[in-house]
């Protein structure tokens, strides 16, 4: 029986021990004879890796468990690596949330000024972590990528690594699956969907169960309750917490007013930015609810374990966790299932550029991601798309350039952001709060204001 090497990378992560138990739960499907915890912070990894190394033990004792902080010692000869990157760890998501919000301006890790900051952090380590695979890993070794902000970062990928076998997820569109399975009292992997977009930044055109549309009937529900279930135990643990409640009650709002297609959650923060700010409390965001609860969570049930040796069953597997492994699977079995994922556009919506990062439905084979043909789409949500991408192109571009004038023009251009003068107030104040992770951002012009 074939097996493989597989390395996380941000084995330090929060999520690190529910997608080892994903990962066991598949284990006939995705054989493995080695697991490698990568984190360029090993004292954090070590706390991680007591719990995923727990779990790994309650299935087999056949796995061997690597924990390094070595590049060569992560990557050398593995068959897949799980990227799960957050540069600059909470204490940065925080400001990501909080500087914004101190402007009046959305304040969220993905989207908004806060995604582009963070998307700041992450382009150049994740071309390095790319190039670590690339020469260390099997040549047909594919890295699955979770690492935020998806978007900026698929298209960071891109335009520096065009050819390396990158293949970017998301479970935001599997979660919101996953409660629209629960509403209509179904199984996920019942569902076949429609979808268009970019990643935080999309619709679902089409909601089908057993060939019949639902599309409807979901609409209906969320008029009354949000995508929401009446019982909300029925929301994994993942997106229990209170700001996800409010975010899938928010979807009333959309469809309150447009009311055609399912909108991806995290459209909220760029249609209702006004409504989003007044209802934020800017001392207590995401990331402090994260700190206070998962973090805080499995830290406690690491020491504990070392303490008594029982392990709480804190790692509950939600869609985060399946959904990397059902990809994987279909990625080394040549599956050819089919996901909502990352790829490049190449007429696959004929009225959006060809190098857009689209995320789309796609059947995964081993060969990576075959996109299904979507068509042109209707010129309001085009439109929209086409702001949101020259601001995550142009970002890219001043990542690459060190250019000033060109991060303003992201910013200026994302919908969060009321107006250019706002867009420079929150730019400079994260300038000063990123100087560790950004690239220098050079002001260039010499006979004009911009000096």
């Amino acid at each position: 029986m074939k097996t493989f090497k597989l390395a996380v990378a941000g084995g330090g992560s929060t999520y690190t021990p529910g997608i080892i138990r994903s990962l066991m739960d598949r284990l006939e499907d995705l054989p493995l004879s080695e697991i490698r915890f990568y984190d360029i912070d090993g004292e954090r990894q070590a706390k991680v890796v007591v719990a995923a190394k727990a779990v790994i033990e309650e299935y087999t004792d056949k796995i061997k468990v690597i924990d390094t902080t070595d590049p060569q010692t992560a990557f050398e000869d593995v068959d897949f690596v799980f990227a799960q990157m957050r540069v600059g760890k909470y204490a940065m998501r925080e400001l990501d949330e909080k500087i914004p919000l101190s402007h009046n301006v959305v304040g969220q890790e993905t989207c908004g000024p806060g995604g582009l900051a963070y998307g700041l952090r992450t382009i150049a380590p994740m071309i390095e972590l790319i190039d670590y695979v690339e020469k260390y890993a099997k040549e047909t070794a594919w890295i699955v990528n979770y690492s935020n902000p998806a978007s900026i970062v698929a298209e960071g990928v891109r335009k520096l690594r065009p050819n390396s076998r990158v293949l970017n997820i998301c479970d935001m569109p599997v979660a919101t699956m996953r409660n629209i399975a629960a509403i209509l009292g179904v199984e996920r992997e019942e569902l076949e969907v429609d979808y268009f977009g970019l990643n935080h930044f999309g619709w679902f055109t089409s909601i089908k169960v057993d060939g019949v549309e639902r599309l409807p009937e979901i609409r209906e529900h969320v008029y009354k309750y949000g995508l929401l279930t009446e019982d909300i135990s029925k929301i994994d643990y993942r997106h229990a917490d209170s700001s996800w409640i409010k975010t899938f009650k928010n979807i009333k709002l959309i469809m309150d007013h447009f009311p055609e297609y399912l909108p991806n959650p995290y459209l909220q923060y760029y249609l209702f930015p006004d409504h989003i700010v007044e209802t934020s409390n800017k001392e207590y965001t995401r990331a402090n609810e994260v700190m206070d609860g998962r973090e805080k969570t499995l830290f406690e049930t690491v020491k504990k374990y070392e303490e008594t040796g029982i392990l709480e069953d804190s790692f509950a597997v939600g869609v985060h966790g399946t959904f990397i492994v059902d990809v994987t699977v279909s990625l080394a079995q040549n599956l050819g299932k089919r996901y909502l994922v990352m790829v490049e556009n190449n007429g696959t919506i004929p009225n959006l550029p060809a190098d857009a990062m689209i995320e789309v439905p796609a059947l995964i084979t081993s060969d990576g991601p075959k996109p299904e043909f979507v068509g042109d789409i209707p010129y309001f949500y085009k439109a929209m798309i086409d702001q949101q991408l020259a601001s995550e192109k142009i970002l890219v571009e001043a990542i690459v350039e060190g250019s000033y004038e060109k991060a303003l023009q992201a910013f200026t251009l994302n919908k969060t952001l009321p107006s250019a003068k706002v867009a420079k107030a929150v730019l400079d104040d994260l300038i000063e709060a990123n100087k560790e992770y950004w690239p220098t951002l050079t002001k260039e012009y010499k006979e004009g204001v911009l000096v």
